[in-house]
């Protein structure tokens, strides 16, 4: 089993070559920091908006080291919100816009994809979120409704176990919930893409340069300093790494395992042929898919996080989450129980306080930002670099105006407070998940006390 090395999709494409870091002191109209999807998105669209305009985008690592080659490859169309959260400073109907913009991301990606030539494995289909307690049914239904109530009529809807079988066959599914209008992607080939599509619309991109510090006008870097009226962090999980930036978004840990392909005599027992995105309503879920050569992909949080807002190694995972994932690829797909597991890897994705996404600028200092997707930032991400440009460039547009721009939280609490609050919110939803697979038991309270805890809830 390979673990590690950044992650599956780069062992099955290879790790990309390195651009040359930064030479020296610079200029640049705008400055971005970090060249994962937000960052490289951003640059499209202000490249689009203006081909003149001096962009410069700044990696440490590699574009797509992060959480952009590492994660789950959903495009959903949706993200991670507490709708009730942004109606404390917005409307319903600014809301409303919001998911509207949300869900039209999907179709904008595979645009640009097609558009500028991105081969990354895009493949429509539905996600279906299964639900296999009566516990979980529950879970299932309220949030049917509740997507619906929020525009989603259309894409989002509830089927049987006997029509679950028809596409999948999950030992014990009592029911999923169907979004429509989505897509599995292979995420290192997109980001890897749309950083060569940046390179070549005239967009600098700098890899190996490490960001030591940044003000107005100003960001310090291990190789040079760069002068830019407009500087937009784009940094997502690893934003704790940042000078004085520990608190602001907690770099929650996700872990996932890749199968060896499986032989067309497994496959005919699961089924799948649609090749949807799929997950459970368990308290602490999983994710997975079906890829292009016929592997299954399993993620879920594992360990999930690590004192004082420490990263990954490479994206190593330990032992103990690969021994979870792999329980979970049995228990959902006994066909493949036997399978060879190729590959182990983890990643880190960026949780703001109140666990909702954010995108802004402040005007007077020229200083921006966008993250805190909270797992789901394939779509999420294309939509902030959208914004991001139009705030950078003073467009007064609809995006603009969304409640998600310049919404501002407080910060995490220190450490100890962060590791117990997060470990012991987790903690208490594999407990929920436990009671919850006893026979004839309904929905645990230690679910609902793990989300309160740390204000996922």
């Amino acid at each position: 089993m390979r673990i590690g090395d950044v992650s599956f999709w780069y062992a099955d494409i290879g790790l990309p070559y390195r651009r040359v870091p930064l030479a020296g002191d610079t200029t640049a109209d705008v400055a971005i920091i970090g060249a994962g999807y937000t960052g490289l998105w951003t640059a499209y669209y202000l490249k689009q908006a203006n081909p003149g305009l001096d962009v410069l985008v700044i990696e440490k690592d590699f574009a797509g080291f992060g959480a952009s080659g590492r994660n789950g490859g959903w495009l959903t169309g949706g993200f991670a919100w507490t709708h009730q959260r942004y109606l404390e400073t917005s409307t319903e109907h600014a809301v409303r816009g919001m998911v509207e913009a949300m869900n039209g991301t999907v179709d904008e990606v595979i645009r640009v994809a097609e558009a500028e030539g991105i081969d990354a494995d895009i493949h429509r289909t539905d996600e279906l979120m299964v639900a296999t307690r009566s516990s979980q049914l529950g879970r299932m239904r309220a949030e049917v409704e509740h997507r619906r109530h929020w525009g989603e009529d259309e894409r989002v809807y509830e089927i049987s176990a006997a029509d679950l079988a028809k596409r999948i066959r999950i030992p014990g599914a009592l029911g999923a919930m169907v979004v429509s209008n989505v897509a599995r992607i292979q995420p290192a080939k997109l980001v890897r893409g749309l950083a060569a599509v940046v390179e070549r619309i005239g967009v600098r991109l700098v890899e190996g340069t490490t960001v030591t510090g940044y003000e107005k006008g100003v960001v310090t870097t291990d190789h040079g300093t760069v002068l830019a009226p407009v500087i937009l962090r784009c940094t997502e999980g690893f934003t704790a790494g940042l000078p004085g930036r520990k608190r602001e978004w907690l770099p929650l840990n996700s872990a996932q395992i890749a199968t060896e392909p499986l032989p067309p005599e497994v496959w005919a027992e699961i089924g799948w042929d649609g090749r949807e995105i799929l997950a459970d309503f368990a308290n602490a879920y999983c994710y997975c898919q079906r890829t292009r050569e016929g592997r299954i992909t399993v993620g879920a949080r594992g360990v999930p996080y690590r004192f004082g807002s420490s990263l990954d190694t490479n994206g190593a995972p330990d032992p103990e989450t690969i021994r979870r994932l792999t329980a979970i690829l049995r228990q959902h797909f006994p066909a493949a129980a036997g399978a060879r597991i190729d590959h182990a890897w983890c990643g880190v994705l960026g949780v703001p306080r109140d666990w909702c996404a954010t995108v802004g600028l402040d005007p007077e200092t020229g200083l921006g930002w966008a993250g805190g997707y909270v797992g789901v930032g394939v779509s999420t991400s294309n939509l902030a670099g959208r914004t991001l440009a139009d705030l950078a460039l003073g467009r007064d547009t609809d995006l603009v105006h969304l409640p998600w721009v310049n919404r501002k939280v407080r910060q995490w609490e220190p450490e100890p407070f962060r590791w117990l609050g997060v470990t012991g919110m987790y903690a208490l939803l594999n407990a929920a998940d436990r009671r919850e697979a006893r026979p004839g038991a309904g929905p645990s309270k230690l679910a609902t006390l793990g989300n309160w805890l740390t204000g996922r809830g």
